[in-house]
């Protein structure tokens, strides 16, 4: 059975308010993004003790230290061990100390910045292709994926919206060829709506279940020729139709990993809480 929790700043900032909320509604899981004003990697002494104080009184388990590792970095103006990608090697060390005092393996790592379109054939390869880029993002890679085999810990690679990971199809791709225990991938399929991926079964059976090390699950309307979302109620976007054969197919397999709801939806009028509320009832029907 997979084990169902929530991205808590999706509910609040306030750590202990969202520790509250999250185990009102039935969840034992709590990602940590953002807590209080900052990103996790950056808590000093005195609150991590406290962050780890409220874990402890409301009983919950940390499923995943969640920075945005690696985020928005172009592929072609980045080599290994330059500054840029050192600072975020630094922030993965963080991560990965602060997954140790919170007991869990997990870190979540970004696949940089998206080029639109990494193979071809016909002439596009001499045209339209960004050349070479995909065997730079492997290389670049490299070292993050050896920190994580080094110290026992496993990165998940978030499917994002504009990364060059966007689709369950490449996430496979990239965990067949990187080919380590060490790294799986953090599928947000909703993510994927943005590289025109199907959920189900498409998506899913690009990526294959051995690969999946993390699931987020939301819902949006995406209008990409008018570069226009909006995050709705969970089942009443475009992922309405896929989400409960993904839940039953994820069943079958076996899949007994982290499903985070990933609270972003904001009603009119309401906040993210009253959002997280709408959502977690289907949300729960569906994975628990």
């Amino acid at each position: 059975m997979a084990k169902l929790g929530v991205i808590t700043d999706g509910i609040s900032r306030d750590f202990e308010h969202a520790l509250q909320v999250l185990t009102e509604a039935g969840l034992n899981y709590a990602e940590l993004q953002f807590l209080w004003d900052k990103e996790v990697g950056d808590l000093n002494d005195d609150e991590m003790a406290k962050a780890k104080a409220l874990v402890d009184k409301y009983g919950v388990e940390v499923s995943c230290i969640s920075r945005h590792n690696f985020v928005g970095m172009l592929v072609g103006e980045t080599e290994d061990g330059d500054a840029n990608h050192e600072k975020h090697m630094d922030g993965l060390r963080r991560c990965i100390a602060m997954a140790r005092e919170f007991g869990t393996d997990m870190v979540r790592i970004m696949s940089f910045r998206r080029d639109m379109i990494l193979f071809g054939k016909g002439g596009a390869e001499h045209w339209v292709v960004a050349k070479g880029m995909w065997n730079k993002l492997l290389t670049l890679l490299a070292a993050p994926v050896k920190l994580a085999e080094d110290e026992g810990i496993q990165l998940v690679l978030e499917t994002g919206n504009n990364a060059m990971i966007p689709s369950g199809y490449l996430g496979g791709k990239l965990i067949r060829e990187i080919n380590s225990p060490n790294l799986k991938i953090l599928w947000d399929p909703a993510n994927s709506l943005y590289a025109n991926e199907k959920t189900y079964p498409d998506g899913y059976d690009g990526l294959g279940v051995e690969s999946i090390g993390h699931i987020h699950i939301k819902d949006a309307l995406v209008d990409m020729p008018k570069a226009t979302v909006e995050f709705c109620e969970l089942g009443k976007g475009d992922m309405a139709g896929c989400l409960a054969p993904l839940a039953t197919r994820l069943k079958e397999d076996g899949y007994d990993g982290h499903i985070s709801l990933e609270s972003v939806y904001r009603p009119d009028g309401g906040d993210f809480e009253a959002g997280f509320k709408a959502s977690v009832g289907l949300f729960k029907e569906l994975y628990g």
